[in-house]
Formats: structure tokens, sequence, C-alpha cells
């Protein structure tokens, strides 16, 4: 037996045998044990451990307690509270922050001669504290374990201190055995118990000694308990680069050393655990060279070169320990503590090769999961759709990004530059789907939301006429349309859908455009067929089946209400298109159930809303501004709906191009535009966790209340600057320059501000009249400037043909700018300009023949941002419902400001 003295150490030893580090005897007091990290772990330990803390301080928190599954602990202010009630510890646990704990330290040592062992989780300790804290433990005959360690656990014992050795559930890790382990990691201080006893080997004690530049115990006092622990037959050390407590420690019984951190050896300062440092006698290769003479062995165990003898092993692989360590134990005539309990080798509990053919090394074979894992996996696998976790949502967003570097957004991870060159449908896909879906789904939503469009005789439309003839403003015309939609128009679609979701999940349905689907099963479920149906034939479902087959659109939803007995439902069909369009993110599980089963109402209120933005005299029966139901649900796309509803015309094609370019690009701003924060408050204020009680409707309201004649960059004021600069040239047709010299006119403008500016500054004021549409505070300060989502818009333009002179104008006019002296370098013309050059694009000709007034061309540009912030939101508003807390768009209070 070895034997070694307290007075061999460098400060006081206390413990003899590693059977004393954590005992059934021993009692703990845990300093902020309120704090994140230790009302996490304490409670398991605490129970694991059959309840050995006594109690926990937290400033300011006297007579709280910190709730566990086996009782509560109670909380002081100090240490000395505590035992001044009567309470007694032998084990203090710190949880301080690095500049606090010291002060820590000190308190324990200072009130309570009964301390024997302090465990200090805390990382980072300053070099001069961790100094004085050596010295108090040395002269009060205190042990101390870490720093920046998870505190030790003992199988035999069943004891837990500090830390969350052996994860949150200690005993599926923990097993009796003959093992005991020394890690600088903590994390994988569990992990190599674990790999042990997948091997057949338990534990005795294990030590998580961390890794900060002061190790205070450390391999040295490991061994010495080690040599006098008659349960422990030998020990794994985990070891990382930094200090020498490994070649001074003297092990007697056999050892398997994992040296890790050879990469380290490049570095120049600490990475990781704060002692893990480079560059001198203690790196990785060292300390390998150190165990190598301790063992008399002469390189690394791996499989394939098992290089061992009786007294141990060096691994680099932490995978490689059980191996190493059975091989040394059989050296030592010694076999494993019981059978192996299987191996740590990759065991997927599911898995999916997404179609590819895979190697056999790599198709790795699902196994069945073990309790109670695998009944949760069946279950997940019965789940229809996505879950999401609740999060706080406070200025942030799932839905949308903004690239601080581009400036360009994008909405469910497609940038709004490459929405712009989708059609109106897939943008409405991808803002309630995250996907814009190929063309059958774009038939489905031109059929879904063109029979909404039409609101003759609707209180909706009566609604949206008085608020524009009491002179409102177009957002707040469509919010008097959207209070008419509200949840009970809708009920009957979203019943439909759910019941839907149900069967057809059930009956095993994993595309919804198998067209060998067998419906036959469903069709005698008589309760739910019972839903589906009308009491007479409905003519609108007739209408909407009519243009589904005009338009060729498939769907074995669609094909189950046809081969139905009698008529159905215009909600049935209406919720038939919109499962469709859902089953695939649903079955892939990008969307959630309560998404797919609220698309009839989002179709219902995306349809009024563009619907109440046209006149009353565009709704008449049968016919949507001129367009005969027959051919508005069979063939007319949904932009080209949208584009009639806004100019009041039959759009050209490239009023289609402006008008589906606009909508993609402000789809989104990004998680923190004010219309978005309207949209996600009125969900916050109802409680997305109690979906039942959120009206979307209502969201909409929120968004469209916080939308103004500014949104949308510039908003009017650019159209207005285009209209002043070419009210006089003639100018007929903005696709064509007929003669204009737009160089010319960039250049007259350019000196009329360069003496504007003169003028202002002359009269001692710094305040300018800014252009809309140059210049930007990301794109500056470069000889030429350029806006990328602005580049990308013109070479789209470019590409297609598309011609607008107001946009050639912009691009005149910033060199213009700089020639005239204006600017120092040449602005870049911004995405604002673009917006506003498209803009007035749809509406000069329509304004020259006198047939709208500036007012009008006013109210359109602000509709046709509306109907893009109109999907944006409706994304903003599904991710708030499904991800959302209660009241979270609320400001923190700990971030709020007071001035006195």
């Amino acid at each position: 037996m070895y034997r070694q003295g307290a007075g061999d150490f460098k400060y006081y030893v206390g413990v003899n045998s590693l059977a004393q580090i954590a005992t059934q005897h021993d009692r703990v007091c845990v300093l902020n044990i309120l704090g994140g990290e230790s009302s996490e772990v304490t409670p398991v330990g605490h129970a694991w451990s059959g309840g050995n803390v006594v109690f926990g301080t937290s400033p300011g928190r006297r007579g709280q307690v910190l709730e566990t599954p086996i009782g509560n602990i109670p909380v002081y202010n100090s240490v000395r509270e505590g035992l001044d009630d009567g309470h007694r510890f032998n084990c203090g646990v710190v949880y301080l922050p690095p500049a606090a704990a010291r002060d820590g330290v000190a308190e324990l040592i200072r009130v309570n001669p009964e301390l024997k062992k302090i465990f200090i989780i805390t990382e980072k300790i300053a070099v001069h504290d961790a100094r004085e804290i050596r010295a108090m433990g040395q002269q009060h005959g205190i042990d101390i374990f870490g720093a920046n360690c998870l505190g030790v656990a003992d199988a035999w014992n069943q004891v837990r201190i500090g830390g969350a050795l052996g994860g949150d559930n200690p005993s599926d890790t923990l097993r009796r055995g003959s093992i005991a382990v020394l890690s600088n990691s903590g994390g994988f201080t569990t992990t190599i118990a674990q790999y042990l006893r997948m091997a057949g080997w338990g534990t005795t004690t294990l030590v998580s000694s961390g890794k900060d530049v002061y190790i205070h115990y450390a391999a040295p006092e490991f061994a010495f308990a080690l040599a006098n622990d008659a349960r422990s037959k030998a020990a794994v050390l985990y070891c990382e680069p930094g200090g020498y407590y490994e070649r001074d420690a003297m092990f007697t019984k056999p050892v398997v050393a994992c040296v890790v951190g050879r990469w380290k050896s490049k570095l120049t300062r600490a990475v990781g655990h704060a002692g893990a440092m480079a560059g001198g006698e203690d790196d990785a290769a060292a300390k390998e060279r150190w165990f190598m003479d301790k063992f008399g062995v002469d390189g690394i165990y791996t499989p394939e070169q098992p290089v061992f003898s009786a007294k141990g092993a060096v691994v680099t692989n932490i995978a490689h320990i059980p191996a190493a360590l059975t091989a040394v134990m059989r050296a030592n005539a010694t076999l494993p503590d019981f059978e192996p309990e299987g191996t740590m080798e990759l065991k997927p509990w599911f898995g999916s090769d997404m179609g590819l053919s895979l190697p056999p090394q790599l198709d790795v074979p699902v196994v069945e999961a073990m309790a109670p894992y695998g009944s949760q996996i069946a279950a997940l696998a019965k789940q229809v759709g996505a879950v999401f976790p609740r999060a706080p949502m406070k200025d942030t967003s799932a839905a949308s990004q903004l690239d601080p570097a581009t400036q360009v957004a994008s909405l469910h991870g497609m940038r709004v530059l490459d929405a712009a060159g989708l059609p109106l449908e897939a943008n409405v896909a991808l803002a309630l789907l995250h996907e814009p879906g190929g063309d059958n789904d774009r038939k489905l939503v031109a059929v879904a939301v063109g029979a909404c469009l039409n609101l003759h005789g609707d209180p909706a439309l009566a609604a949206a006429e008085a608020a524009r003839a009491a002179g409102s403003a177009p957002n707040a015309v469509l919010a008097a349309a959207l209070t008419i939609a509200g949840p009970r128009r809708a009920e009957a679609a979203r019943n439909i859908a759910a019941a839907f979701v149900e069967r057809f999940a059930a009956a095993g349905l994993r595309d919804a455009l198998d067209a060998g689907f067998d419906c036959s099963a469903l069709a005698n479920d008589a309760e739910f067929t019972a839903l589906l149906r009308a009491p007479s034939a409905d003519p609108r479902a007739e209408a909407m089946l009519a243009g589904l087959a005009a338009r060729g659109a498939r769907s074995v939803f669609v094909r189950f209400l046809r081969e139905l007995d009698g008529p159905v439902s215009a909600d049935a069909v209406l919720a038939a298109i919109t499962t469709t369009l859902g089953w695939g993110p649903l079955m892939r599980k990008r969307v959630s159930r309560l998404t797919v089963e609220c698309l009839p109402w989002w179709m219902q209120l995306i349809g009024t809303m563009i619907g109440a933005s046209a006149p009353a005299a565009a709704h008449e029966p049968g016919s949507f501004c001129g367009v005969g139901e027959a051919e508005l649900l069979g063939e007319t796309s949904l932009t080209e709906l949208a584009c009639r509803a806004l100019l009041g015309r039959a759009p050209a094609e490239a009023d289609l191009f402006a008008l589906q370019t606009l909508i993609g690009i402000m789809l989104t701003n990004g998680p923190g535009t004010i219309s978005a924060q309207g949209a996600k408050g009125a969900v916050s204020a109802d409680g997305p966790e109690m979906p039942q009680r959120v009206q979307l409707n209502k969201a909409l309201v929120g968004f469209l209340s916080h939308t103004g004649y500014a949104h949308g960059g510039n908003g009017f004021e650019g159209v207005q600057f285009l209209i002043e600069q070419f009210r006089d040239t003639g100018l007929d047709d903005p696709a064509e320059a007929q003669g204009i010299d737009v160089a010319a006119l960039a250049r007259r403008c350019a000196e009329d501000y360069a003496n504007y500016k003169a003028e202002r500054r002359a009269a001692g004021s710094a305040e300018l009249r800014k252009i809309p549409g140059v210049n930007h505070p990301v794109f500056k300060d470069r000889p030429v400037n350029l806006d990328p989502r602005e580049v990308f818009i013109r070479e789209l333009m470019a590409a297609r043909g598309e011609a607008n002179v107001f946009h050639d104008f912009y691009h005149a006019l910033v060199h213009a700018l700089h020639e005239a002296g204006v600017s120092r370098t040449v602005y870049c013309v911004n995405i604002d300009a673009v917006i506003a050059a498209l803009l007035l694009r749809l509406t000069w000709q329509p304004w020259r023949a006198g047939e709208v007034g500036e007012a009008a061309l006013e109210s359109a540009a602000f509709t046709l941002f509306l109907y893009a912030r109109m999907l944006g939101c409706a994304a903003e508003i599904d991710d708030h419902l499904n991800r959302g807390r209660n009241m979270d768009t609320r400001t923190p209070a700990s971030k709020c400001r007071f001035v006195s």
C-alpha cells in the first residue's frame, strides 16, 4: 500500500481515500443556489444523494426555496443566517461569479468551523484570487476541489456534490464498480463513465478537477487517495495541456491516461479551459511522454496497435479508453466488473437517407430506442406536423431576417430579391407554408384566394366603402373590411381542414397529389362526410371545382370531394384546397397542424384585403373588376387580379412585372418592422399559447394600424420627386425616353440641389432636404457605390427587356450629383428608388391622362405596399402564433430607461 503524508503536498489534504470525497454523511451548503446553473443541477444531485443539501444562499432572497423532487431547500441571504437557523454542513459548493468566488470561500471558512471540503464550480477565477483560496484552505485544513469543475460523484455511496456529473439521471451512467476517474473536463467525466459502463466497468469516485490555471485537487492528491481506496482497482485520467500536476503524481495502481489537445501546441494563448495553455513543456506531447515513462510503454494505444503494460496505457481518443483499460486490467489478472451493457458505437434511433444510395459503412441501421425513448419516438412518428418550442419573440422572428452586410431581407430563408421573381401566388405560399411551392400549388392558391375576391353584397365591402367615403387612408379602409371577416366566417372550413388532416394522416396519406391513393374507406365515414356535404347544390363550390378542373390542378382531397355522392359545400372545397397546399410541408414537419388548419381563414382574409381595395363598382354578380367568375377562377393569375384591383384596368405585361417585383421586394424588411410589431403585438395580447383566442383578422388589423404612408422605403416621397422632375417633359410611356434627354434632366436637378444646398448653408442652416432614393448608410464611401438590391432588380429588368425611364434617371442623377460637387463619391441608387420608379411606372399613364389625381396615385402606392406587407405580416403572425409567449413583445424591465 502506497503511503504519503499530507505534508508531502503543496497544501493541506485531509482526504486520505477516494471513499471520503463524497459520502452519505456529507452535508452541503450551496452559494448562489438560485443561479441559472445551480437551480438546474442542484435538485438532481440533491435527490439522487438522498437529500444532502441543507441550505443555500442568494443575497436578498431569504425565505425563498429551491424546489427538488424530494422537498424544498431553504434559501438565506448569507451562510451565517443559515447556521443561525440551526443548519450544519461540512461541504460548501460555490456557484458565484469569478469576482465573488474568493469572498464566498472566505465566508464559508470564516463562519463555519466544521467545514472540511469546498467545491468551486466557478470558472476563470483570477490567479491572485486562486492563490488566496489555496492559502485559506491550507491554513484552515480544508480540501478544495476545482475551480472550473463539475464537482464530484461517488457511485458506491450514491452521492453527488456540486455540478452535474452523471447528467440528469446519474444512475443511468454511474454504476458501482472498480474504476476511479479524474478529468480536467466536467462533461467528459460523465462520458468516460458511460463508455466504461458499456464495456462492463463500473466506477467508484469521479472527480472533475476542472482546468483553471490553479487546480486545487489535482493528480498528485488523487493518486494518494486512489492508493488508499480499497474499492478502486484502477483509474482513468483525462488530461489537457497545461500544468505539471500529472508529472508529479505517483500512481501505484494501473492507470489509463487519455491525453488530448495536440492541436493546441501551435497556439499562443489559452483556449477552452483557462488552464489549457500551449507553448511550454506541459503541452499534450509532453504529457504523453510523462505517462509513457510512468507505464514503461513506447507508444499510444489504439485498437490497431494495442500498446500497454500492466501499469497502464496512453490513449488520445476517449473511445479507446474501455479497450485500453480492459487490456491493462487483463495484464493484472482482473476481469470487468460486470457483463458489458453495449457499445458506444453509433446506434441511430431514427434516420433518413433522403433517397440516396449509401455505402454500407455510412448506411447505419436504425435500432429500437431504449425505454422511455422508444415510446416517445413512436409517438413522434405519429405526430402530424411540427411542434415548435415557445420562445421569447421580442424583436426577433423565425420568419424574417435581415442580412446586415447586404441589407437584403429574407422570408423563411428566401431573399426578397428572389421573391421578387415569383408570382403573387408563390409568395402567398412562401409566407404561410415556408416554401413557394410549384406550379400546382400556384393553381390552388389562385382558386382559393380568387374565390374570396368578389365581395358583392358582402358587409365587408360596405364597411370598406363607408371608410373610403369618410376619407380614411387605404390601411383604415382595408381594416374596416377585415373587422367583418371574423372567425365565424372561417369556422366551418377550419373544422373541415382539421378533419381532413386527422382522417387522411391516419389513413397513411403521404403525398397529397397521389393519384392512386384509395379514398374508399374514408368515403364510408358517415360523420366525416356529413361535414363536407351541402344541403343543396352550392354554386360557389361548383365554380371553385370547375376552376380547379380548368387549371388542371391536382389534389387527393379535391378528388375525394368529387367522388362523394351529393353536393359538397364551398367550405369543404376551400378546406380541400388549403389542406393540399399544406400537406407536403406538414408531412415534412416544416409547419404545424395549427398553421394548416388556419389556411382557409388566411385565404379568405387575403382575398378580402385585395377585394376591398377595389371600389364597390368593381364587384358585380358573377364578376370582379370586369373578369367573369369562370375566367377568374379558371385561368386568370392572382397577380393580374391584384393589378386590376389596384389600377382599375386590364394590366399590361410591364404592369404585371412591376407589381410582382414590388410585392416580392417589399414582403418584409426584417423582424423589427413597425408593421410586423403591430401584428405580433395583437397576437401576444390575445395569447398565442391559447390559439383559439387569437383572431387572425384582428392581428392583420394590428399590422394595418401600424402602417403609414412613409412605409415601403421612402413611400410616396420618391414618387412625388419623380413627378416633379418629369411633370413638364411630355413623357407618355415610361418604357421609352421618347426623345427626352434624361442626362440633361439629371444635371439640371443636381445643379438645382447644389444651389439649394449652398443657400441653406449660407443661411446657417445645417438641415437639408434629402433626395429620396439616393445614398445609403451602409453602401457608401467607395468611389462608385452600389446597393446590391438595386443592382439585382436592374439586372432582372435587363434580362426581361424591361425599360424604365425613371430608373434610368436615378442612375444619371447620382453621377450628376457627384459632378456638381454635391457628393464626394457617386452615391448608390438605393432600393427605395427602384420602388418609386416601379410604382410610378404602374400609374404614370392614368395620371397623365387625368384619370387619377395625385391623391389616388398616393393611395395606389400605399395600397401596393399593403399587399406586400400583408403577406410578410401573415408570416409573422403565424410564426408568433406557433412560437411566441403571451405578451412577449413587451420590452423587458431590464431594458427600460427612466428620466427624472
